[in-house]
């Protein structure tokens, strides 16, 4: 809802709102192979990313260790991903494992069928809109402009 002095409402908890209802959808197809969201973004940005550091691999997912430690238990547990060693002896490298390589492909053609189905439900003309939208505002978010103004 808008007025004619601006938005009314709050923009996090509508955010928030539209974010479980987009995560719940995404959720139901990735249950099919096995993963939640969180799981398959992590899985694919090992298999993207990978070998990597620990470290590094929480600054790209933007993440912090404790958070990413967590996460990647399951996937370690499953034998998708592995932590071995790294270049010396205090260093880890993370990778996927090849049957880690089989599962993100599997869940990547359950995502790209979440993804159709919004498109179809929302309409690509909006879908577009709303992914350059959220582009400019992550930019205009993300360098750091504003933090601590409410």
């Amino acid at each position: 809802m808008e007025s004619l002095t601006g938005p009314v409402g709050c923009t996090n908890l509508k955010l928030r709102q539209l974010g479980r209802v987009v995560a719940r959808h995404y959720e139901a197809y990735l249950a099919e192979v096995g993963l939640k969201a969180t799981q398959y973004s992590l899985l694919s940005g090992v298999v993207k990313l990978g070998p990597i550091r620990p470290g590094e691999l929480a600054r790209a997912m933007k993440l912090d260790a404790s958070t990413l430690t967590r996460n990647l238990q399951p996937l370690v547990e499953h034998g998708w991903v592995e932590a071995g060693p790294g270049v010396d002896a205090r260093s880890r490298l993370v990778s996927a494992t090849p049957a880690g390589r089989d599962k993100r492909a599997e869940a990547q053609r359950a995502w790209k069928r979440a993804q159709l189905a919004l498109n179809e439900r929302l309409g690509p003309a909006r879908v577009a809109r709303l992914h350059a939208l959220l582009d400019d505002c992550l930019a205009r978010l993300d360098d750091g402009a504003g933090e601590g103004d409410v």
